[in-house]
């Protein structure tokens, strides 16, 4: 994670060429601000959220009650970030296993980033991503509807008003949030998941990130 003008921020990590509105799995991370342990603390292996944590919960669940393309296979809030396996699933074009979306279909397509392992692997990149490439679209310098990127927007910008009306009802002598000052990084990190494997591997990891706190990457007082 590099740092720009003294703060911290994930680099991006998006998929040249994948459209993020397509059905498929998607493992996301989002990071606080200068990674700061706003969200709550890890006690006895457990995550004991604060107050501004549960705003963040309650916010986050309800993406999943307002977006009917979006369902929830898994997450975890951690002190200073939130890890979750998503899954878009268009209405009436559905998949037995939408993990077929980005299974071997005769293109290489090198990942930009996206061959990272999620925080606290132990084990080789699968380096170049094979994806089906049919009803894949180019990105667009605009956010497509219901995709990827529409969700996290939405989501940051109810945290932010939730929190800064949290703020002003407990006279909380702290800076409000804005575009100047982000409750959340402004980017993310993202990976597609490519099959069952990997979708376990991903699933179990984020079950037991509460109990590995002191040795995560995002972890800056470790």
């Amino acid at each position: 994670m590099d740092k720009f003008r003294n703060k911290y921020k994930i680099g991006s990590h998006r998929l040249r060429n994948w459209d993020y509105s397509s059905n498929a799995l998607y493992f996301l991370t989002i990071v606080t601000q200068n990674r700061e342990c706003i969200l709550g603390d890890i006690i006895a292996g457990e995550i004991k959220l604060s107050e501004m944590g549960k705003i963040v919960e309650n916010e986050f669940l309800k993406s999943f009650e307002i977006r009917n393309e979006l369902f929830l296979h898994a997450y975890i809030i951690m002190p200073n970030h939130l890890h979750m396996i998503v899954e878009i699933c268009h209405p009436g074009n559905e998949s037995n296993d939408l993990i077929d979306n980005v299974q071997s279909h005769g293109h290489n397509v090198e990942s930009q980033g996206d061959n990272v392992q999620p925080y606290g692997y132990d084990v080789e990149p699968h380096g170049r991503a094979v994806l089906q490439w049919q009803s894949i679209k180019p990105n667009r310098p605009v956010r497509l509807p219901k995709s990827i990127s529409s969700f996290i927007a939405g989501f940051k910008s109810g945290v932010n008003t939730k929190i800064d009306d949290y703020i002003d009802e407990h006279h909380l002598p702290i800076p409000k949030y804005n575009k100047q000052n982000h409750f959340f990084q402004p980017n993310y990190h993202d990976h597609i998941v490519r099959n069952d494997f990997e979708y376990q591997r991903i699933a179990d990891y984020i079950i037991q990130n509460p109990t590995v706190w002191e040795n995560d990457k995002l972890n800056h007082k470790k």
